[in-house]
């Protein structure tokens, strides 16, 4: 049995052209599919009874499984999906006026270790393919019916660039079949340095953001282990060389630590760091999740930290995190089944 959903366009149109079936017919697949959210061949009313019948017996619409979903008092929604081999990945919609974001995993669990996230703690498990991406988003549409998502997020479970050529064939889904425009769609990556450059070759012009969260690397081996093989002097250069269309930048998020990261000495190593680089930074203070023995920085640290950066003509936002009262950090909702 074919699913579907795994094809690519091309494979889709062969798998229409080996069914004897004019080519229009998988145009009418793909809009079932990526606009109606079919989650099986009968509802694809457009095809005649005996069509459908026919095409039950060589193929199905796979579908991810909610099986748990939460609201926060925020409105961020968690969805805790189940896959088709039963291990389970995280997606977080975050509602903010105008905009809907889709928070989306790329792997079940993470390699990389980073000391402030619950998801490397569990290891690594398997890469997402293609459609088990793009199925998050198919899934909370279909779910949430009366709104659309207007913007995605590379920023859930796993380490997108680790897991390179099923998320390229996800972005191309997601801009060529779903429509979300590639200006509201953003990778953030730890700094896989030998496939950052390669992205803006193979995959659609997405926002580009780096979790940085030190400007030495002797803080950033203790907080984000991936450093000690593409230490800052390699990743920053990579950031210099990433090409930015006029009015673009990069995006840097630094979680703040309290005695790790978060001082006045540490903001103006930053500023040093990415001194020339056109960017922004999202200062996020840590989300202690449970049984981690890490500290969030006071609010006067962070409002310092950032009048710092202010003050050298750094861009800086403070982002809050959201849904705390439902587990809305990455693998808390998972780490609790």
């Amino acid at each position: 049995m074919v699913d579907l959903k795994s094809l690519s366009q091309k494979e889709l149109d062969a798998f229409i052209k080996n069914q004897g079936l004019p080519n229009y017919r998988a145009d009418q697949l793909i809009h079932w599919i990526y606009a109606r959210y079919a989650s099986q061949i009968d509802e694809i009313t457009e095809f005649s009874r005996d069509l459908r019948s026919r095409l039950n017996k060589s193929a199905y619409i796979s579908n991810l499984k909610i099986i748990q979903r939460l609201k926060s008092s925020d409105g961020t929604e968690k969805f805790l999906f189940a896959l088709q081999d039963e291990q389970t990945i995280e997606s977080v919609l975050i509602p903010d006026s105008d905009r809907l974001t889709l928070c989306v995993s790329s792997q079940v669990g993470c390699a990389l270790g980073c000391l402030f996230c619950l998801t490397g703690k569990g290891g690594f498990i398997r890469n997402l393919k293609a459609h088990e991406i793009v199925d998050q988003i198919i899934a909370v549409n279909r779910t949430i019916q009366n709104n659309k998502i207007t913007n995605i997020v590379f920023m859930g479970m796993g380490e997108p660039l680790m897991n390179f050529d099923n998320v390229v064939e996800a972005l191309r889904r997601i801009v060529d079949l779903i429509g979300i425009s590639k200006r509201k769609i953003t990778l953030s990556t730890a700094g896989i340095v030998s496939k950052m450059l390669l992205l803006p070759r193979k995959a659609p012009e997405v926002n580009l953001a780096v979790s940085l969260n030190a400007a030495t690397d002797e803080v950033r081996n203790k907080i984000m282990p991936v450093n000690k093989r593409y230490p800052l002097a390699a990743l920053i250069e990579a950031c210099r060389r990433y090409p930015l269309k006029p009015g673009r930048r990069i995006t840097f998020e630094y979680v703040m630590i309290d005695g790790l990261n978060a001082s006045l000495d540490d903001a103006k190593r930053l500023i040093t760091l990415l001194k020339g680089l056109r960017c922004k930074l999202n200062l996020i203070p840590l989300n202690p999740h449970q049984g981690g023995n890490l500290k969030r920085p006071s609010r006067e640290k962070v409002i310092a930290f950032q009048k710092m950066l202010f003050h050298h003509n750094r861009r800086a936002m403070i982002r809050e995190s959201r849904g705390q009262d439902i587990l809305a950090a990455c693998g808390q909702l998972r780490a609790n089944q």
